[in-house]
């Protein structure tokens, strides 16, 4: 078993999708940490709720990345992390936790990377009018959603799908890909 941290901004459903998967035995994993920079991220409650502790910061209260991301790191160490799970954290990592966890950070994003990286990707795809969109997981580096590829899930559109419904199934694709590949790499 694996020592995680899950890093989120937002609701939370991939936090959700991974803690179902370590409750269920599909990923072999202990949550020993969630990390957030919103304190009014969804999230934090979904994670207290299960009884996880919780680190929660704003970045605008320390001088610089280099020193929010040490405080991250020394937390991390704390609590005995070998692996940090990006789910819904955005941010972009900087060298201190980098460095702290070579090769062992990974993201989830909801385009085919390398395409529509950043945020909102599903809405740029769609008004690029993509037939074909779908979810990457890589590793994080110091880029935007540039980090090597792990496993990628398409999703084939008609064209006369809402935003909110290509929401709906890449969430769907995300809850079983991001368990299982984690579940892969864990394994190795």
């Amino acid at each position: 078993m694996k020592n995680i941290a899950i890093f989120a901004s937002g609701t939370g459903s991939n936090f959700d999708a991974l803690i179902n998967a370590v409750e269920n035995g599909d990923l072999p994993a202990n949550i020993k940490l969630l990390v957030s920079d919103k304190k009014s991220a969804k999230v934090i409650e979904k994670a207290e709720k299960k009884g996880l502790p919780t680190l929660v910061f704003s970045a605008k209260d320390y001088a610089s990345k280099a020193d929010y991301e040490a405080m991250i790191v020394e937390n991390l160490q704390k609590h005995g992390v070998e692996w940090v799970v990006l789910a819904g954290y955005m941010r972009l990592l900087g060298e201190t936790l980098l460095g702290a966890y070579p090769n062992k950070i990974i993201n989830i994003h909801p385009s085919l990377l390398p395409a529509y990286k950043g945020k909102d990707a599903v809405k740029q795809a769609l008004e690029a009018g993509e037939k074909t969109v779908g979810v990457s997981i890589h590793y994080v580096d110091a880029g935007m959603d540039t980090g090597q590829l792990i496993a990628q899930e398409s999703i084939h559109l008609t064209g006369r799908e809402t935003e909110f419904e290509v929401m709906e199934m890449v969430h769907h694709i995300e809850h079983q890909l991001y368990p299982r590949t984690l579940a892969k790499l864990f394994k190795n």
